[in-house]
């Protein structure tokens, strides 16, 4: 039977096996965007509806505020294609009644209903596109805080926002390890300040103030992999769009 729908996924080692060489888990590779309740509505009017697109987009807003107030209220919720759930987390020991937030979580379980799984099973199909480089770690965007720009443009003495997978900076003041800006001749330009917020999925640092006119390319080198494990030896992690200072030709 063909699917209607095929999910493309990655392969990338499985951190948590340590002792199995060859085991991997799939991740999937997203395409496209966050569908949010602007774009539900926009989908909406175009496909099958003489509704205004503000009267929809409205009553998906309410929609919404109704179900978050049920569920704080501790009710369950289900649509056609989610059941939500609310539950606590961790175990109480003992006879102590109070609830400890250091040993217990309030979080809302979100399960497919059967409509859903069954759609799931008949209508998608997997192709796996092969072996993801570097376990996962990539830098996905770069962003400009002064002007919000993300198309490569960065102002010298300016922050500027890095998001990824697996970019931190670690261990902590290690040589060799850090951001750096390469120029055309291959000199790497360090940073001239400490990053302000050094995490696994975004780091936040100052673009030295030295940087002349012209194009770089972005690096991070780090030996971070994931909480627990850091990798024997520095990888190298390039961004793919050449970031530049100023506003340069088609030849620059």
């Amino acid at each position: 039977m063909s699917k209607m729908y095929s999910w493309k996924v990655w392969l990338r080692l499985n951190l948590l096996t340590k002792k199995v060489e060859n085991d991997y888990i799939a991740e999937i590779s997203t395409v496209g965007n966050t569908l949010r309740n602007e774009d539900i509505a926009q989908h909406i009017v175009k496909g099958r509806s003489e509704l205004r697109y503000e009267t929809i987009l409205s009553i998906l807003n309410e929609r919404d505020d109704v179900v978050r107030e049920a569920v704080l209220a501790g009710s369950s919720v289900q649509d056609n294609n989610i059941h939500l759930a609310p539950r606590i987390t961790g175990t109480w020991i003992g006879a102590d009644p109070l609830f400890n937030p250091k040993e217990h979580k309030i979080t809302v379980d979100a399960i497919p209903t059967a409509a859903f799984r069954k759609a799931l099973d008949e209508e998608v199909g997997v192709e796996v596109l092969g072996k993801k480089a570097d376990g996962g770690a990539i830098i996905g965007l770069v962003t400009d805080k002064l002007t919000g720009k993300t198309d490569g443009t960065i102002t010298p003495a300016g922050d500027i926002a890095i998001t990824g997978e697996k970019i931190k900076i670690a261990p902590d003041n290690e040589e060799g390890l850090g951001v750096f800006f390469v120029d055309i001749n291959g000199s790497k330009i360090p940073l001239d300040y400490p990053i302000v917020e050094n995490n696994p999925k975004k780091i936040l640092c100052r673009v030295p103030a030295s940087l002349a006119y012209g194009v770089y390319t972005l690096q991070i080198v780090t030996r971070f992999t994931s909480a627990v494990v850091l990798l024997n030896e520095p990888r190298t992690i390039v961004y793919e769009l050449p970031l530049r200072v100023g506003t340069l030709t088609p030849d620059s």
